[in-house]
């Protein structure tokens, strides 16, 4: 059977790009379709392959995406993929939204329903004038009717986690499987040597909750390391108010980051994500996480045995779970035989079986 991958577009790495490359492992010979694909920005294993573009991309690397937001479900009806048996994709926007020929199976690997549509519009048209926000609302409810009606050409939805899981069932009312992402679990170990500080490495963006971490940490006189850069790090350098306690590195080097995350007291989590994979890869070099216990880390983090969780987005229950967590102790190996459990193996047969299933299903009832 002929199989082809979609995805939204590979303009930068993240998680749901190393989704895709998981997907290209396992079915080597599968073409991607996606609406923009800048090589340069990817991992190794994402280029010189068989990607075929949109119409959006033309002959341009696009760096804004964003722009072309209400087109994109336009573009990926465009995409003519009659000759394929399977198609499998890789949504947290459009890409779920192809058109596929009788007979063939659509499977949706969904990161998340399209978020900037459903419960974060808010806080996506924040900061817009009022006439672009009364646009942009127009958009979104015609988004949101085309986004329910196109979850209606998959026929079979997995969730990356079960916060997702629930979000599919509230906003498309369809049933789905759990798999969690995967991760690289092989790029990290324990370390024997102990640091005396908590740790934050993220991409600093508002919504990731760090002013949480910094004014905990800065009122308990605890230490913290951030690492990574965004349009948060001025603020959060004013909270800190040159605070010797609190050192932002910037981005900086895998060696480094892995040597920061492998030493530290914990990973400091405030935020809400759909799954996260930073909590499982510092749980892969033996070290716990303090979440805040809501979204994908439930998946992830086994409370009181691999991290603990606070209850409130809120500086003293924080500060309270960072007060308990210093009088408990954890075991690493016990902490990174559970990040395995998370391993791009482990992800790539749990998706080969789900569709080798689904495959064996659809020739018994053609029968």
């Amino acid at each position: 059977m002929k199989l082809a991958i979609v995805h939204d577009w590979l303009t930068n790495m993240g998680g749901a790009e190393q989704v895709v490359i998981n997907f290209k492992e396992i079915y080597k010979d599968a073409p991607i379709y996606t609406l923009f694909y800048n090589p340069n920005n990817l991992d190794e294993k994402l280029k010189d392959l068989d990607v075929r573009t949109s119409f959006l991309q033309k002959k341009k690397m696009v760096t804004n995406h964003k722009k072309y937001f209400p087109l994109m479900p336009l573009a990926f009806e465009n995409f003519n993929l009659n000759e394929y048996d399977v198609i499998l994709s890789s949504s947290s926007s459009c890409a779920k939204g192809v058109i596929t020929k009788p007979g063939s199976i659509h499977i949706c690997y969904c990161h998340t329903p399209m978020r900037y549509a459903w419960e974060l519009r808010d806080d996506y048209i924040q900061g817009m004038g009022k006439l672009k926000r009364k646009l942009v609302k127009i958009l979104c409810h015609y988004m949101r009717i085309w986004d329910v009606a196109s979850a209606n050409r998959v026929d079979y939805f997995i969730a990356n986690s079960t916060a997702v899981q629930k979000r599919i069932k509230k906003h498309y009312k369809r049933d789905s499987v759990v798999i969690n992402p995967p991760v690289r679990c092989k790029l990290f170990d324990i370390s024997e040597n102990d640091g005396d500080y908590y740790f934050v490495i993220s991409r600093l963006v508002t919504y990731k909750r760090f002013d949480l971490a910094v004014k905990a940490c800065k009122e308990l006189g605890k230490k913290l390391v951030i690492i990574g850069d965004g349009p948060e790090r001025e603020n959060l350098e004013k909270i800190a108010d040159g605070d010797e306690n609190i050192k932002f590195l910037g981005r900086q080097p895998d060696e480094v980051v892995k040597k920061y995350m492998q030493e530290c007291k914990a990973l400091l989590y405030p935020g809400e994500e759909d799954f996260g994979i930073v909590p499982v890869e510092a749980q892969a070099c033996g070290r716990p996480v303090i979440a805040f216990g809501k979204g994908g880390v439930l998946d992830s983090v086994i409370d009181g045995k691999t991290g603990i969780f606070f209850k409130e987005q809120t500086v003293e229950s924080l500060k309270e779970a960072i007060e308990k967590f210093e009088k408990m102790k954890f075991s690493k190996k016990e902490i990174r035989e559970h990040a395995l459990e998370f391993d791009e193996k482990v992800f790539q047969k749990k998706i080969k079986e789900f569709i080798d299933e689904k495959i064996k299903e659809s020739k018994e009832n053609n029968y």
